[in-house]
């Protein structure tokens, strides 16, 4: 006797058997194929049934189909805007003659619920007869994509960013991201249809995948991700982020030859070859092994163009003596109450502003969590907010942006290996490009194997270095000096990078390192790089100042200090 399962690798089936097949065979008709064949072969078993994976697979047309739908898995917790419950807008004739000379079907248009329709177009500032892309997942219409003659596109607005055609990819071990609708639909036409697409396309600076955070519940059970995207700029670097969020261990790339995209080459080569380039994915290159074609583009770029400029905080006197890569660790060091922790703070909502970065935080220096929250709530906002502001658009605007960007690792005891187990979680989940310590001496390393303090650091710094390198993340670790010596005049003394515990292993690991260091009697803060491992990204003693806006708490830098600096070498 057959038992309806409710639930397949995570996922609440909604609806059993949607094609009304016959139940706990393992052999029937293809719900794709077979009601368009000759009517002495319309009841040939053509396909095969998986029941426990809810897969079945077509001998005919050498397709693959859900044989159930199902729930949404790991809604967000943000509102959004909802377009009207979906309404079946049927192509007219000319759509469809559109959609057929890029090689597309009717019948995956009705698959995939494509319609048609007049949309205000902001671009023209008139409405528009357009092609409607449903953004559907389970049962329930997210969001829409409007395209019109002139290929102007647009979101609904203010509705949530999820992938295209994401329901399609339940119950599969593996699947297809492409970077438009039209890649979906050329897959779908041949046969391979657990394809999704990014709703925003590929930009060059700013990868906002916030529809990988609204969806990362869908890849979980994934052994296999196949990355068909385009190959210019804009979309090797949103593979080189998919890759980072979902893990290189499981992710494909694929070779369009001469082509674009999945619907370049399925108009000029057909289904079959489309269907057999997918197939002969290659892995993407292994962890620790690097071949020079693995890195030929950025061989290319560095004969053309030298070396990359390196990442900066918008702080005009700190970027002309400093700058970094993601894939390093910044030691930040300093006597107590010189403003290390503030300046870090900064620096990520520097980071931030310029380039998008998100940042988690292990600060148990900084706990309470609600007054660090606070601190980084000045620096966006750039005032102290009041009372008179909570619940404002202001107020909630900041709010959100905080929510969205800056995550605290709460724990009751630190130790390096849950804090860099939860780094690389929010790196999959939230897309984190900054990890902070702070204090280090805090976040202890528990499965150390020595306690020589050498050995210790070393191995400490070892980790924190693989951890910044697999996941390309920025980390900062914020280490305090374990002496403090006074001058002559009664002044405590700079420490720098030998004067923390474990000595000459700071300075010789760290790729850069940089001192806070407040005097009180001038009113300012002095910032001084101690270290920085390129020379094309800082330079090496280099120093700036900054006075303390308290309300925002930002460094603002010092103008007096400006007009005394002098060119650095490469000014």
């Amino acid at each position: 006797m057959h038992i309806e399962q409710t639930e397949i690798n995570g996922f609440l089936i909604d609806t059993f058997n949607q094609h009304k097949l016959d139940v706990g065979k393992t052999q029937g008709i293809c719900p794709l194929c077979s009601h368009d064949r000759k009517p002495e072969n319309r009841k040939q078993k053509c396909a095969s049934y998986d029941w426990e994976r809810g897969l079945g697979t077509c001998h005919n047309c050498n397709s693959s189909f859900q044989l159930h739908t199902y729930q949404r898995k790991g809604a967000s917790d943000k509102e959004y805007t909802r377009p009207e419950p979906y309404i079946e807008n049927l192509l007219k004739s000319k759509a469809i003659e559109w959609f057929e000379g890029r090689g597309i079907s009717q019948g995956t248009l009705n698959d995939l619920k494509v319609g048609e329709g007049p949309e205000y177009m902001p671009q023209t500032g008139k409405k528009e007869n357009t092609i409607q892309f449903n953004y559907i997942i389970g049962d329930q219409l997210i969001n829409i994509k409007y395209r019109d003659g002139r290929k102007n596109f647009k979101l609904y607005k203010g509705a949530e960013k999820v992938f295209y055609n994401i329901n399609s990819i339940v119950g599969y071990k593996d699947c297809i991201i492409t970077e438009g609708e039209m890649d979906v639909l050329a897959l779908h036409e041949a046969g391979v249809t657990n394809a999704i697409s990014v709703p925003n396309g590929a930009t060059l600076h700013h990868n906002n995948l916030d529809y990988l955070d609204n969806c990362i519940d869908y890849f979980e059970d994934k052994e296999k991700i196949i990355l068909a995207l385009d190959v210019d700029e804009p979309g090797l670097a949103l593979r080189r982020e998919l890759v980072r969020r979902l893990g290189a261990e499981v992710c494909f790339l694929v070779d369009f030859e001469d082509c674009k995209d999945a619907n370049e080459y399925l108009t000029k080569y057909g289904k079959e070859k489309l269907q057999n380039c997918i197939a002969k994915a290659r892995a993407y290159p292994l962890e620790n092994v690097t071949t020079f074609k693995d890195i030929e583009g950025d061989v290319t770029d560095f004969v053309k163009n030298g070396f990359k400029p390196g990442f900066q905080i918008g702080l005009p006197n700190f970027d002309r003596i400093f700058s970094t890569y993601t894939g390093q660790f910044i030691t930040v060091t300093g006597i107590p109450s010189s403003g290390k922790s503030d300046f870090v703070d900064q620096m990520v909502v520097g980071y931030n502003r310029n380039y998008g970065w998100r940042t988690g935080f292990a600060s148990p220096e900084n706990a309470p969590n609600y007054l660090h929250a606070h601190k980084l709530m000045r620096k966006v906002w750039g005032d102290m907010p009041q009372r008179e502001d909570i619940g404002s658009n202001k107020w909630n605007e900041v709010a959100d942006h905080v929510n969205d960007n800056f995550f605290f690792i709460d724990m009751e005891k630190y130790t390096l290996e849950s804090v860099l187990r939860k780094g690389a979680e929010l790196v999959k989940r939230k897309g984190i490009k900054c990890l902070v310590i702070d204090p280090f001496n805090k976040v202890r390393d528990k499965n150390a194997s020595s306690i020589d303090v050498n050995i210790y650091t070393m191995e400490y710094l070892t980790k924190i270095e693989s951890f910044a390198k697999k996941y390309d993340v920025l980390v900062f670790i914020v280490a305090h000096p374990t002496k403090m010596y006074k001058n002559s005049d009664g002044k405590i003394e700079e420490p720098n990078m030998y004067n923390i515990k474990g000595g000459g292993e700071w300075y010789d690991a760290s790729y850069h390192g940089l001192l806070i260091h407040r005097d009180y009697d001038a009113k300012n803060t002095k910032v001084k790089v101690l270290k920085v491992k390129f020379q094309n990204l800082g330079d090496n003693g280099a120093e700036c100042f900054f006075t303390w806006e308290p309300k925002s708490g930002r460094f603002v830098p010092d103008q007096a200090s400006i007009a005394q600096e002098e060119p650095m070498p490469w000014e």
